[in-house]
């Protein structure tokens, strides 16, 4: 497929993706928008146009809760619709310079309202390599591990876009040798690679999704970084979990990429032994080969990268995980968010978070202007991309990028 619409030749916005995002400029308020190269499409002023089968109103809202509500049947016709109006020679988008947004002058918003997220815990070489680090090296895995997708309840109201500057948390801590915790800024602060669904379809009370149906369920997909303060996190898990070492931010990519666009990148995944419960076996391929990579950027410093995986190496799926999430009868609403926890490949280049990098600390990581790293210091910036390539076919997420900033007061 080709378009009139100028696309660079390393964008990640091609006319094979048409992501769909939420965005402001010229003073105007937040609406609906789909990437194309480095413009954005204004879907309020197609609709208005009468050039989508969907009322503008839909598209002048600030998330897209209700136009995702709408079922896919909708929302992939729009998609459809946008891409064949790119396409045609005689488009009448040609005479329409109002329905076009340079990107490097608008604003980009969250793209849904999230009200509930859920972070599994989905990738066999991360659970290894934290069961190796704190629990029993010959016996990594947790009983459970390969049973289920393990995962918890996290904050979404702390779910921030790309661009947001993240405060260094504060919280208790036990220092090593110590037996009383210290109040203090978090000293060993973390990214996590991760990619995370965004729910299209709600369900009822006591209703279960079928692990076969679950991508009915999934409308897109974003980047996820999941900021961890590893010493707060090290003193509360237990007995309960993450909590204020998770909860103080979280970074999405602005725009969601549907799993239509992804399709042609689908690829069989782990095979999973022992064999799982009724509930959660599914035939094919579930998985998604995305290229990732994570950058880390001192302040007044080039940024370099540190890891390179792939969303292909997930052990749960993304079927997997919806279908476990209901089983129990727990309803789920658009724009609920789920993420994967962290993508971990198959050797120290792939490792998805610092906390696998240095080892625990252990470990030092050499920058290329001379600094060293075990955690994240104030003032770095970690940005995280991801792309999907096949053939002549590309469909890349953009990125999710944040700042440190020193503890507030």
């Amino acid at each position: 497929m080709t378009t009139w619409v100028h696309v660079p030749q390393n964008s990640d916005f091609t006319i094979y993706n048409l992501p769909f995002g939420i965005f402001s400029a010229d003073g105007k308020n937040p609406r609906a928008g789909m990437a194309i190269g480095e413009q954005i499409v204004d879907l309020s002023v197609l609709a208005k146009a009468n050039l989508l089968a969907v009322e503008p109103r839909y598209f002048l809202q600030s998330t897209l809760n209700d136009f995702i509500a709408l079922g896919k049947p909708i929302t992939n016709k729009v998609r459809l619709e946008v891409q064949k109006l790119l396409m045609e020679e005689d488009s009448p988008l040609k005479s329409r310079p109002d329905a076009f947004m340079p990107q490097e002058k608008a604003t980009m918003h969250l793209p849904v309202q999230i009200g509930d997220y859920t972070d599994f815990y989905s990738s066999l070489e991360h659970a290894t390599n934290v069961g190796k680090m704190f629990r029993d090296p010959e016996n990594a895995l947790l009983p459970n591990w390969k049973h289920l997708p393990v995962g918890y309840h996290g904050r979404a109201s702390s779910i921030v876009v790309s661009g947001t500057d993240i405060y260094r948390p504060k919280g208790q801590v036990l220092p090593k040798g110590a037996e009383v915790p210290v109040f203090k800024p978090s000293g060993r602060l973390d990214f996590e690679l991760e990619m995370a669904f965004i729910v299209g379809k709600e369900t009822q009370l006591g209703e279960s999704i079928p692990v076969d149906k679950a991508s009915n369920y999934i409308f897109g997909m974003v980047l996820f970084n999941d900021w961890s303060a590893r010493d707060i996190q090290k003193w509360e898990y237990v007995p309960l979990g993450p909590f204020l070492g998770k909860s103080f931010a979280s970074s999405i990519s602005p725009w969601i990429v549907t799993l239509e666009a992804l399709e042609p990148f689908k690829v069989s995944g782990p095979e999973q032994d022992p064999e799982v419960l009724p509930y959660l076996k599914i035939e094919g391929a579930h998985n998604y080969d995305i290229d990732l990579e994570v950058t880390l950027a001192p302040e007044q410093s080039d940024p370099q990268t540190i890891c390179r995986s792939n969303f292909k190496y997930m052990y749960w799926n993304m079927a997997q995980q919806l279908a476990h999430h209901t089983i129990n009868g727990c309803n789920v609403k658009v724009g609920d968010m789920m993420a994967s926890g962290t993508i971990s490949g198959k050797d120290n280049t792939a490792y998805g978070s610092l906390l696998e990098l240095s080892w625990g600390g252990t470990k030092t990581i050499q920058l290329t202007n001379g600094q060293t790293r075990t955690f994240l210091e104030d003032n770095d910036t970690i940005t995280l991309r991801g792309v999907a390539e096949r053939d002549f076919i590309k469909v890349g997420f953009g990125e999710v990028s944040g700042k440190i900033l020193p503890a507030k007061n």
